[in-house]
């Protein structure tokens, strides 16, 4: 069910520290590395615990801090903090989400510009998406405000030779309006091709200033740990699909964020709205991307319910919504920050609220459980539905 099976390109940007007078001032809250701008970390093995550079705190699932009165949820590792809730722009330039034939680049503005406002600094897009479209829109809708977000782009690994990688870093730093990319990221792996001389090009962007920081997407934890090896330095992130529908990432990959000091973004933490609550197997939702996913069959739907049924009351109980019960069990998970897509300004809002909301230890326990016991169906099953969907009329589709 996992898209992969392994879930196995001058100068520098200055960067804006959240703890400065500015920053603490305006309650704001986000990402600030705490190595001098324009340098990046030496070689050498990282630090063997993340920690809260404010408090001094051990983080583990996810520590509070209170800066200029605002409560601040945040993971740093590799000596670079990241707000637990981030914003993924996949959408942005595109019509292959479910958002129609559009797009609308005002709105894409808005939501970057908004995100900043909330303190959501991590900005996550990749050259694949739109084409580069959606680069391109996150460079725009940045403008004067580059300094206070942590820029993430993915680098797609067709024929990933080390020259390669290296022009096609330069090209999304273009596309984007910067002159370094925090967190340059190998979209997937791919077999087919050596590990070594795409490490080997990320390591020359590094030493010229191009990226910042090195990740990889969708990477088991054994081939996150030898792309460690190859680089030679910290590899700091891995995206992957986490949520309560989709577990696969502890088995493996939050364990060696844990250990080595390292961070692991969950996209797709909503499961395209399915966690929102809003759909069921009766209304299954829209769109042609949603129809390709197998979570949104109406047999795994009907599976689902008890668990939205629990996060439905659980959100009650708060004064939430699904979709933020959701995303607060997530960001509680050590190391880990989300990067849910947003298609409006108030959706976004309610994002960035849900890293605020504070479960009961009971509370995670029997969401746990229930994420635990979801079996969805699969094989010849999830291929059959599959088709019955794509065959199906769909009033909701542009």
């Amino acid at each position: 069910m996992a898209p992969i099976d392994e879930h196995d390109w001058a100068p520098r940007k200055r960067h804006t520290d959240p703890r400065s007078a500015r920053n603490v001032a305006s309650g704001r809250r986000g990402i600030g590395r705490t190595l001098s701008p324009g340098r990046h970390r030496p070689r050498g093995p990282p630090r063997p615990t993340a920690t809260t550079a404010a408090t001094g705190a051990g983080c583990g699932p996810g520590r509070r801090t209170r800066e200029g009165g605002t409560d601040v949820r945040y993971v740093e590792a590799g000596g670079t903090r990241v707000a637990a809730i981030g914003l993924g722009c996949w959408q942005f330039g595109s019509k292959d989400w479910g958002y129609g034939r559009e797009y609308g680049e005002t709105t894409a503005l808005e939501l970057v510009r908004t995100a900043l406002d909330l303190g959501i600094t991590l900005i996550d897009t990749a050259e694949a998406y739109a084409r580069g479209a959606s680069e391109a829109i996150v460079g725009r809708a940045l403008g004067d405000r580059r300094a206070e977000a942590f820029v993430a782009t993915k680098f797609t690994p067709a024929a990933p030779t080390s020259a390669r990688v290296v022009d096609h870093g330069r090209q999304s730093a273009l596309r984007l309006g910067v002159d370094t990319i925090d967190l340059y990221q190998i979209h997937w792996p791919n077999p087919a091709f050596p590990l070594a001389p795409q490490l080997d090009g990320m390591r020359r962007l590094l030493d010229e200033g191009v990226v910042a920081h090195v990740g990889v997407s969708n990477f088991g934890a054994d081939r996150w740990a030898r792309a460690d090896g190859f680089l030679g330095r910290p590899v700091l992130t891995n995206q992957v699909h986490y949520s309560l529908l989709w577990r696969k990432p502890d088995r493996g990959n939050v364990g060696y964020a844990q250990a080595n000091d390292r961070i692991l973004i969950a996209y797709s933490p909503l499961e395209m709205g399915v966690l929102g609550g809003k759909y069921s197997a009766e209304h299954p939702p829209p769109g042609t991307a949603r129809r390709r996913n197998p979570l949104c069959l109406p047999e795994n739907l009907a599976r689902a319910e008890p668990l939205l049924a629990t996060l439905r009351r659980i959100a009650a109980a708060h004064d939430a919504t699904p979709a933020q019960v959701a995303l607060a069990w997530l960001v509680r998970r050590p190391h880990v920050v989300a990067i849910p897509g947003a298609s409006s300004v108030a959706q976004l809002r309610h994002n960035a609220a849900a890293a605020d909301l504070d479960l009961t230890d009971a509370e995670v326990e029997e969401l746990t459980a229930e994420s635990d016991a979801f079996r969805p169906v699969g094989g010849l099953d999830t291929a059959r539905g599959l088709v019955r969907r794509f065959r199906a009329p769909d009033a909701g589709e542009d």
